[in-house]
């Protein structure tokens, strides 16, 4: 009798959402439509696409090498404390370090951070161009609004995602090195071999093609909530929060699923 009460109470619910679940991706996949078309003018895309590239791209390396830097770090000196015992060999701090970086750190966790920072300033852009009546004076216009604005976002994302990614993990053993010469953690040589140890290119070459999806999360989602927004300014925040929130979740489930597949 209870499970029959909780199946009437939360089967609506359920339907509702998995009804508003499908209709957005939906959506999501019309607006695709317009936004993967050939640009009218190419002098206006490419001028649009170096300035998201310096706008979402280059504006995030502080913040990515910053963070890369310490977790870096932090993965050195808890590896070394809590795993190397006299049974392993010296070496196997440096090499679960190389491994945490190169294959979850470097593309996965720093994409769900940068998912927060680029994700919320994409999403209230586009928002609030939509809100003022931008957007609808650029269709008016005959513009192609969502090839024009959606695009150069996901192209500049797609293209410095990839370096970030690179830079991550180079600053990350970068970290590791500073708990060695300064913290004097871990021997310097042992970390190097550690770090060099059964080293597999393929790790590198894997977490960029994850990047590559992580980015177009990044950039294509939060569009697509900035884009539909309706209402007010409380509705562009509401967005930007939405737009953080799905992206996260996506990046998450597409992480499992690319590991498995390219593992």
């Amino acid at each position: 009798m209870v499970f029959c009460s909780l199946i009437r109470i939360f089967a609506p619910n359920m339907i509702k959402i998995l009804h508003k679940s499908l209709t957005s991706f939906g959506k999501f996949i019309m607006l695709m439509g317009r936004v993967f078309k050939r640009p009218e003018r190419l002098r206006m895309f490419a001028k649009e696409y170096i300035k998201e590239m310096a706008q979402l791209g280059v504006n995030s390396i502080g913040i990515v090498l910053l963070i890369s830097f310490f977790i870096g770090a932090v993965i050195c000196i808890q590896m070394k404390l809590n795993i190397q015992s006299p049974w392993m060999p010296r070496w196997v701090s440096g090499y679960t370090t190389r491994e945490i970086m190169l294959l979850e750190f470097s593309s996965s966790i720093m994409c769900l951070i940068l998912a927060g920072k680029v994700g919320s300033n994409i999403a209230s852009e586009i928002g609030t161009m939509r809100v003022t009546q931008q957007i609808d004076a650029l269709d008016i216009m005959g513009v192609n609004s969502a090839n024009y604005l959606i695009l150069p976002k996901i192209t500049a994302m797609l293209t410095i995602m990839p370096i970030l990614v690179v830079f991550s993990s180079a600053m990350g053993i970068m970290g590791a090195y500073g708990t060695a010469y300064i913290g004097h953690i871990i021997v310097p040589d042992d970390l190097t071999l550690g770090l060099q140890h059964s080293f597999k290119s393929w790790f590198v070459w894997m977490s960029i093609i994850k990047s590559l999806f992580f980015a177009f999360i990044i950039s294509a989602v939060p569009s697509f909530f900035g884009y539909t927004v309706e209402g007010g300014s409380v509705n562009v925040g509401k967005a930007s929060t939405d737009a953080v929130v799905c992206s996260s979740v996506l990046i998450l489930f597409s992480d499992v699923f690319l590991t498995q597949l390219l593992s």
